[in-house]
């Protein structure tokens, strides 16, 4: 990559730094064909996720059991928009679901019964039974008040009546016979004896001879026992006559409802569920038909009116149907998304009314669920929403496992509530649950949950940047054209979409990617178009662009700007001119939210006699993560590889970020600390006028780093806070050129000199650029030479395992 180095006089290799247009990768507007995004189509699918949309296609085609889909990636990816455009155009093309009913089971009526219908019956069948109980009502009155049915039950009745009067005679005629009378008392029937005409009072009863009493006596005992069978005669007759009028009850009401029942037998005959549910209404509305004739609604409304008002309401409910979903306008399947998917949102719940100190409920209060609703389709859901509901994730996978919603009451499942319970009839499921989260919930479920993976088979994985070609950016100004007019935003001009695809590869940190974070493409789209017309423009310019991010980032940076006034004040201490022995600026990025900062630091080292061992302070007191205690260990294997090989490694070695009063993770800085260690060990200033980002292998080879913009950006601050000097840059990795998108003021002043960039990719031109000293090459014998880097470094350290021999050896 730095072919193009040259070596000068003294031996120091003649290092380019970066011109000032690879600092920023541009786009250049004069390559777009068009003025404004009007002139523009709009862009068909979605930009930079074919990876994800083949797995969506995938999963919503294929119709094996066990294939639904998590759509995994970073909130702002598109995830939803993208989910929900999929399944409503492969949703068209499905057939239109059944409609589901709940209706009454007359055999039980705490277990409701279900009926699967083509779309639109279930509505039609509610409509037809409402139809059907108030015409069955009125035909009932108009039957039961007509004159000849009338006629015959007073003929039933007269005829008992005759029965009963005809025992009573007969009984009477046998009292007679023995000088006996039958007298009616409000209790029942009592018999007394008869003198001339008369009852013979108890007095004069007891007068008479004990042998004409026992005689007596016996007489009344006898028509006792007539009279006892007549009476037990009576409860027969009285049931002959109430099976007589209900038979003739059923045979009015069979002449009255038989005809409307039979209509609606032939208009469902189709539907086996139906007939057998309408041959159950047929039975049920033949024992209850007193309760189904409408009531006197001119009757006052006392306690027992209001009691038989609501006797009627129950029988009347009876006869209706729930129907849980209509779908007679749908077309195709449903797409259904829950936003807040708890436990009865799901599977659907039953209502419960208070009614006398308890609570009520019947198959008409069962409400359906989302799993009701996307039957037949899809269904939507977000991950960490489910999750998070207490039974939600669960009653999840059991539907899904057994094909079939249930509703269950949790209140009742574990004794909450005291309830007349129901039990309805599961749903058939036939769907497609697509759920949306962030990845981390994707790979959790895999790895705890056993049966996520038998559940969701298909991962579509969203990425949140793609390539940057010159197809691609023309793709992109497509996608800005299209959100522009879906959010009824001003045109873009060219150079305004060029701004935006700037944008968009900083926002990913790399020149030769762009974002496809939607959420920021869209929030950057609106906030310029808030600029256009706060200028008056009517299209939205590159400037327009260049104020909204400007704008963002005032907004922001509060944290930034603070920590660099407090290194400009003194307060953080920073040196950006000068040389000094084991101290170099080290570079770190401050996140926070989605906005990032970098930050310079003093990173400083200081060795002495040991036993080769190189602490990190920062491991020490537990503020160093396991990155960043690796990448130190590294440079204990980076000295002792090129510099102990035939001698102990005889020193200890502190390292340290100065100043630093947080946690420390990462390994960017490992290079950094290297280039502080070689300093302290072979005592050479290093430039404070330089910064350093990039980690280190063992090999010495300088490895690329993250947040490299915002590293650079950082200490740019820092030194114009200071003073620009002309002799202030920073050195990054060589693979990390492909990553700069530096912002515009950083670029200027590079272009005029005042601050540079340098690229490396060993640890030796590194260390040439900060000590202006050759690093050395080792001849044959593998000797530095003495006045290079590496040959102060080898030299200081054979001193120092020169020192511990003689300390190990005993006294003379």
């Amino acid at each position: 990559m730095l072919s193009d180095t040259e070596e000068r006089k003294d031996g120091i290799m003649d290092y380019r730094e970066l011109k000032a247009e690879e600092l920023y990768h541009r786009c250049d507007p004069d390559k777009f064909n068009f003025k404004t995004t009007n002139d523009l189509e709009e862009l068909d699918g979605f930009v930079g996720q074919p990876r994800a949309v083949e797995s969506l296609q995938f999963g919503i085609d294929i119709s094996q059991e066990g294939y639904n889909i998590f759509a995994l990636g970073q909130e702002g990816t598109g995830k939803h928009d993208l989910v929900r455009k999929l399944l409503e155009e492969k949703a068209v093309s499905r057939e239109v679901p059944s409609d589901f009913c709940y209706v009454n089971n007359f055999r039980e009526a705490h277990k409701p019964r279900v009926l699967r219908m083509p779309p639109g019956k279930g509505r039609d069948l509610s409509q037809d039974m409402e139809k059907l109980v108030e015409e069955a009502r009125n035909a009932l009155k108009a039957a039961f008040e007509n004159e000849e049915y009338q006629n015959r039950v007073r003929s039933i009745t007269h005829e008992f009546h005759e029965r009963q009067q005809h025992a009573f005679e007969e009984l009477q005629k046998k009292t007679e016979e023995k000088d006996l009378t039958l007298m009616r008392l409000p209790a029942g029937f009592a018999f007394a004896p008869v003198r001339e005409g008369s009852v013979l009072p108890p007095e004069e009863f007891k007068k008479l001879p004990e042998e004409e009493r026992k005689k007596m006596e016996e007489k009344v005992e006898e028509v006792q026992k007539e009279a006892q069978k007549i009476m037990q005669k009576i409860p027969t007759w009285e049931k002959e006559m109430r099976e007589k009028i209900k038979e003739l009850n059923r045979e009015i009401s069979n002449l009255a409802v038989g005809p409307l029942l039979g209509d609606l037998k032939n208009k469902y005959k189709d539907l086996p569920q139906v007939i057998e549910y309408l041959e159950d209404i047929e039975k049920d509305m033949f024992e209850n038909v007193r309760a189904l004739l409408p009531g006197d609604e001119g009757q006052a409304q006392d306690a027992q009116a209001l009691l038989s008002q609501q006797a009627e309401k129950a029988v009347l409910r009876r006869y209706q149907v729930n129907v849980l979903f209509d779908h007679s306008k749908s077309q195709g399947g449903p797409v259904v998304y829950e936003d807040n998917p708890n436990y009865s949102n799901l599977v659907g719940r039953v209502e419960h009314l208070p009614h006398m100190g308890t609570l009520l409920t019947d198959f008409n209060m069962i409400r359906p669920g989302a799993l009701h609703r996307a039957n037949g389709g899809y269904l939507i859901l977000d991950a960490v929403k489910v999750l998070t509901q207490p039974f939600a994730w669960d009653a999840l996978k059991r539907a899904l496992r057994s094909q079939q919603v249930k509703i269950e009451s949790l209140g009742e499942f574990y004794g909450l509530i005291s309830t007349v319970s129901l039990e309805p009839e599961p749903v058939p499921l036939n769907l497609k649950v697509v759920m949306i989260g962030a990845p981390r919930i994707y790979y959790l479920l895999q790895y705890y949950d056993p049966e996520f993976s038998e559940l969701f088979k298909v991962g579509a994985d969203f990425d949140v940047q793609m390539n940057r070609t010159a197809e691609s950016q023309e793709e992109y100004s497509r996608l800005i054209a299209s959100m522009a007019r879906q959010k009824a935003l001003r045109p873009f001009d060219r150079e305004a979409v060029a701004r935006i695809i700037e944008r968009s590869a900083r926002m990913v940190g790399d020149g030769e990617r762009l974002s496809v974070h939607m959420q920021s493409i869209s929030d950057l789209l609106r906030e310029s178009d808030y600029w256009a017309g706060r200028n008056g423009d009517g299209k939205v310019t590159g400037s327009d662009v260049e104020r909204a991010v400007e704008a963002w980032i005032y907004r922001s940076d509060r944290l930034r700007q603070r920590m660099q006034e407090e290194i400009a004040r003194g307060t953080i201490l920073i040196d950006t001119e000068g040389g000094k022995i084991g101290q170099v600026n080290g570079l770190s990025v401050i996140q926070f939210g989605n906005f990032a900062f970098g930050r310079p630091s003093r990173i400083t080292a200081r060795v002495r006699l040991g036993k080769g061992e190189v602490i990190d302070i920062e491991r020490e007191v537990e503020m160093g993560g396991p990155i960043h205690s690796k990448g130190v260990l590294i440079l204990a294997g980076f000295l002792g590889a090129r510099y102990a090989v035939d001698q102990p490694l005889s020193l200890s070695a502190s390292l340290v970020f100065e100043q630093s009063y947080s946690g420390i993770e990462g390994d960017s800085a490992s290079s950094a600390e290297l280039y502080a260690l070689l300093s302290a060990i072979g005592e050479l200033p290093l430039k404070q006028s330089l910064a350093v980002t990039g980690s280190v292998n063992q090999h010495g080879q300088i490895q690329p780093i993250g947040g490299v913009n915002e590293k650079i950006e950082g200490f740019f601050d820092t030194c114009r806070a200071k003073g620009l000097n002309g002799e202030q840059g920073v050195l990054i990795p060589a693979s990390n050129i492909k990553h700069l998108m530096l912002r515009k003021d950083v670029i200027e002043a590079a272009e005029e000199g005042k601050f540079h960039v340098h690229p490396v990719e060993t640890i030796d031109q590194g260390i040439e650029i900060l000590t202006g000293v050759p690093a050395g090459v080792p001849d044959e014998k593998g000797e530095y030479p003495e006045k290079s880097v590496n040959g102060k470094v080898r030299a200081r350290l054979a001193a120092l395992a020169e020192k511990q021999r003689k300390f190990r050896e005993p006294n003379a």
